[in-house]
């Protein structure tokens, strides 16, 4: 009995399975959403990429973010902060920075997807394309050398591509899981944002694409970062 218990240790705290009285489990086996799920997933890697970032941002500055995991560490991260302006398509996003410290908050309208809460389409896009802010911010699902930022969603990576087109400062945030995967839809180049922020190197090909595109790359923890 020591021993499962040694066993399944590290998959309930990586968010594998779920500890339950006198059982354990798959998440999908107890109806979690797929977005509380991911928020578990590289949840430190993704936390120390936020405090880095929210560092980096301002009382009363605007930012822009899309909806997805990291970006939703980023809002918890910006709790201390004050009368920021905020759009984003993500109702979590903005149930977090509402309502408080002085913060306004604007969010895409449309239907709200079951799975992460947020809104896409055209009419979202067409929303923040109306913004220009101080910082646009995206999590990716995907990075490649070749295709650069990717996801798996069309209309996610149509979103994403408005943020980006729409800060001062364009910045994608991915913790190291992303390096090295093709998605399905192209997000956007190296050359069309200006910064990316993770909790490791990666690898050589990707770095060298950053380096030719003149993008900025900030690794939390390294003093060569933010």
């Amino acid at each position: 009995l020591e021993t499962v218990r040694r066993d399944v240790k590290p998959l309930t705290g990586d968010g594998s399975v779920l500890k339950m009285h006198g059982a354990i489990g798959l998440p999908s086996m107890i109806g979690e959403a797929p977005f509380e799920r991911r928020m578990r997933e590289n949840a430190d890697a993704k936390r120390v990429i936020a405090r880095m970032v929210a560092a980096t941002i301002r009382d009363g500055e605007s930012i822009m973010l899309d909806t997805g995991t990291t970006t939703s560490f980023l809002a918890r991260e910006l709790l201390g902060h004050r009368r920021l302006t905020v759009v984003t398509n993500s109702s979590d996003i903005a149930r977090t920075l509402a309502t408080i410290n002085g913060n306004k908050v604007y969010m895409a309208g449309g239907e709200l997807r079951s799975d992460s809460g947020a809104a896409f389409g055209a009419s979202a896009i067409d929303f923040v394309s109306r913004f220009s802010v101080s910082h646009a911010i995206i999590s990716t699902g995907a990075i490649d050398a070749v295709m650069g930022v990717m996801d798996y969603d069309l209309e996610e990576a149509e979103f994403a591509r408005m943020v980006l087109s729409r800060g001062q400062r364009s910045l994608v945030i991915t913790d190291h899981s992303k390096f090295g995967r093709l998605g399905l839809v192209q997000v956007c180049g190296f050359d069309s944002f200006s910064e990316l922020a993770s909790d490791r190197s990666p690898p050589r090909d990707i770095a060298a694409a950053l380096a030719q595109a003149g993008a900025r790359l900030s690794i939390a923890g390294e003093e060569a970062g933010f």
